[in-house]
């Protein structure tokens, strides 16, 4: 009698191809970045038309009114190369006064000594090539190797949390908010910039179509990885909408959780408060 290998168990996060567990979902996710690093930046500007800058802007300006307090600690999870970090430092910069790099800034009451944004990752030469970015720019910057299930920092240390298209590719969604929620101070925020599916209209046709058939061939063609690219779509189409995630994240210790769409509702940033 032939009996029928058991179908893995549905993941509560990413799954790429032949994961079986969240362990092995993890370490294919940490592999496949690692591989891509050399051509990462340029592939997320030119597939994205150079809109992800605009999006990473956006993003840190809507938390001014916590980065222009000096003080304020700040961790963006899954950091990659340091693009939403760097955005959150000028952002700082602006607010605050004084050079992205500098230690020291003008508040409203003098000076007081202002907080580098912390950049966190598992993938050691996103983190390497972030470094490096920061320091050819002159950024205050600090990147700390991290994993978002497991963060390496003591409860209630931030007052804002951010992650701008890296949440997805963890293997459990709920416990990545979950550690989120243990690390920042109550009253402390969130912000998830991520990827999601149009719902309906000529836009979400077009989307799919250039996130199925375009964006992979482009990626593949210019990487050399046809895993990554393959992988980015299918995670996108199975990441939850902003309705369910909104959900998770209320189960999860947030308040005033909202979402604002861009992009024909491809791109959603998810806020919320630590209770």
């Amino acid at each position: 009698m032939i009996v029928a290998s058991p179908a893995p168990a549905k993941l509560p996060g990413t799954r790429p191809e032949g994961a079986r567990d969240e362990r092995e979902a993890a370490a294919r996710v940490q592999e496949m970045f690692g591989k891509i690093v050399p051509r990462y930046d340029f592939l997320n500007h030119l597939l994205s038309l150079s809109l992800d800058r605009l999006w990473r802007r956006r993003a840190a300006k809507r938390f001014t009114s916590i980065l222009r307090r000096p003080e304020a600690r700040v961790l963006d999870l899954c950091c990659g190369t340091g693009d939403l970090a760097f955005a959150l430092e000028r952002e700082r910069s602006r607010a605050v006064g004084g050079e992205p790099g500098d230690a020291h800034g003008e508040a409203y009451s003098g000076a007081r000594t202002r907080q580098p944004v912390v950049g966190g990752d598992f993938v050691k030469p996103m983190l390497d090539r972030a470094r490096a970015k920061g320091a050819a720019a002159g950024f205050a910057t600090l990147f700390v190797a991290s994993d978002a299930l497991g963060l390496p920092f003591a409860d209630a240390q931030f007052e804002l949390v951010t992650a701008a298209f890296g949440f997805r590719n963890l293997s459990n969604y709920e416990n990545g908010l979950r550690e989120i929620a243990r690390v920042l101070r109550p009253g402390g925020e969130v912000g998830i910039l991520e990827f999601s599916e149009p719902s309906a209209g000529v836009m979400a046709g077009l989307f799919r179509f250039y996130f199925q058939h375009v964006l992979p061939r482009i990626g593949r063609a210019l990487s050399g990885n046809k895993e990554a690219y393959a992988y980015l779509p299918a995670s996108v189409r199975k990441f939850p909408g902003p309705e369910e995630l909104s959900r998770m994240m209320e189960a999860s210790g947030f308040t005033s959780v909202q979402s604002e769409a861009w992009n024909f509702g491809s791109v959603v940033l998810h806020r919320a408060v630590r209770s």
